[in-house]
């Protein structure tokens, strides 16, 4: 079973492979991943460093390219891969069908890993990508239940990879359309969603206004914190309810479930989280290096380990149990 961790800086590479990661996965500081954010990511030199320093502590790099390309700007896309299979990472992570057919026909000894992004949640769409572009593993979109993906495995011949913990965007992975709405970017085609340059915060009688592109998206009490104004976790005003219309601001933490996981099939646990700071990463990875030791032992997972880390202080296991849908 392996462990893929975050990371958005050298530092914090560093801390995951020191913390125990299996795999650490990061991006270009460009838009051609889906965390394309002021301060994060990493340049070409100091990715083959990354890669030198991981294979060192006998761990794996995986580079993000997953945001979709725009017409006439392929290039920026190609650049990446060929870049990352020349740093030498172990795996190139994509979502867009052109960019993983140019992967596939001009570095076929390229790893190749499929994206969330790229929303493939069945075993026909899973199986078209690995006979079609030699995909070897999928990471599977946060919308199904174990028993869903312990179905999904029966049905395809490559490894699957499922998140355990981190941020719990909208549940539909692959559309993450909602922020370009009012900003004009989106995770999709920019590799940013609600970025800071279109946010601010407010006092209004008491009351702290949290506003993306100048639409109020939260409004909480000063004695409280704002979460950070992203539109599928905003909270608003529909008749007379007020309340979270897509998604409360909560982590996942799967880390009880572990053992299900496992026995569903999947091969890899992943971390989000490449806007986290390098003690977040350390934390996290740590406690999941204990979970999955635990396992190994027979003994019983520790729990709430991770409660201080959760976004909101709040964690749910999603989609893992259904009990939204």
């Amino acid at each position: 079973m392996e462990l893929v961790c975050p990371a958005g800086t050298p530092a914090a590479l560093r801390a995951a492979v020191d913390a125990g990661a299996d795999a650490v996965y990061c991006g270009f500081a460009d838009e051609t991943n889906a965390r394309n954010f002021p301060g994060l990511n990493f340049s070409r030199p100091e990715l083959a460093e990354a890669v030198r320093y991981a294979h060192r502590k006998g761990t794996k790099l995986l580079v993000a390219i997953n945001t979709f390309p725009r017409a006439g700007d392929e290039a920026i896309w190609h650049r990446a891969v060929v870049d990352a299979a020349q740093a030498g990472a172990d795996a190139v992570i994509l979502a867009d069908l052109g960019l993983i057919a140019y992967t596939a026909d001009h570095h076929p000894d390229l790893r190749r890993h499929l994206s969330v992004q790229a929303a493939a949640a069945n075993p026909d769409v899973i199986n078209f990508y690995a006979e079609t572009f030699g995909i070897r593993r999928v990471v599977l979109p946060r919308v199904l239940s174990v028993e869903e993906i312990a179905a999904i495995n029966t049905a395809v011949d490559v490894e699957t990879e499922a998140f355990v913990f981190g941020g719990l965007c909208v549940m539909a992975e692959g559309r993450c359309a909602l922020s370009s709405y009012i900003t004009g970017q989106s995770p999709n085609m920019n590799g940013v969603c609600s970025p800071a340059s279109h946010v601010s915060y407010a006092q209004e009688d008491g009351v702290l206004a949290a506003r993306l592109g100048g639409y109020t998206i939260h409004r909480a009490p000063a004695t409280q914190a704002a979460p950070y104004p992203t539109l599928c976790k905003g909270c608003f005003k529909v008749g007379a309810r007020e309340g979270y219309v897509f998604e409360e601001p909560a982590s996942l933490d799967a880390s009880m479930i572990l053992p299900a996981l496992a026995r569903a099939g999947v091969s890899a646990f992943k971390i989000e989280g490449r806007q986290r700071s390098r003690a977040y990463v350390t934390a996290v990875v740590r406690s999941f290096r204990g979970v999955l030791a635990a396992m190994a032992e027979g003994q019983a997972i520790p729990a709430g380990a991770l409660a201080s880390l959760a976004e909101g202080q709040s964690a749910t296991v999603g989609a893992y149990r259904k009990i939204w849908r």
